[in-house]
């Protein structure tokens, strides 16, 4: 297995962890734990076997934003410009035009600091974005929010999810 995993030199920000192939499962968290190549948290597990459950053949774990915290409590109370700049630069070349499936897996923590949806905002207008297909699983959260997957059932299938709603 060949790893794709992009990060800052003191890996207190990940913008990329994921697997090389030619038909990846893209996920969308909200922001980075300790997951690393062969080291892989709850979260990111969940997603390499939903990936393999669905058929494709890799998976992909981005966030909507790219600090590494155990905690969400922990994140910036400012996003770091650098930090968010970098992050949509390695997803519109992760991207880069293909259609991909696009799984919004941010849950109700999409509301934990003010500067989250404007950051998804921006994500969904990238150019290379648009030939994707966003999907969730579940039902939304009482907010409107796709779930997070560890809040999931794993036999809950994906179901296409109108990400217009976070459109301004």
């Amino acid at each position: 297995m060949q790893w794709l995993y992009e990060h800052t030199l003191d890996n207190s920000a990940r913008y990329i962890l994921g697997t090389v192939g030619e038909r990846p499962l893209i996920c969308f968290g909200i922001n980075p734990s300790t997951a690393e190549p062969n080291n892989l948290d709850p979260t990111v597990n969940l997603v390499r076997l939903q990936a393999e459950a669905q058929g494709y053949d890799s998976f992909v774990m981005l966030n909507v934003y790219p600090q590494r915290a155990t905690n969400p409590n922990e994140l910036h109370k400012v996003p770091c410009p650098a930090l968010q700049a970098e992050n949509e630069r390695q997803i519109a070349a992760l991207i880069d035009g293909k259609e991909y499936t696009l799984w919004a897996a941010w849950g109700g923590l999409i509301c934990k600091r003010s500067y989250l949806i404007p950051l998804v905002q921006n994500i969904i207008t990238l150019p290379e974005l648009q030939s994707c297909r966003w999907v969730s699983r579940g039902k939304l959260t009482k907010d409107g929010h796709p779930h997070h997957p560890l809040y999931v059932r794993k036999e809950m299938p994906f179901e296409a999810f109108d990400i217009g709603m976070y459109q301004s």
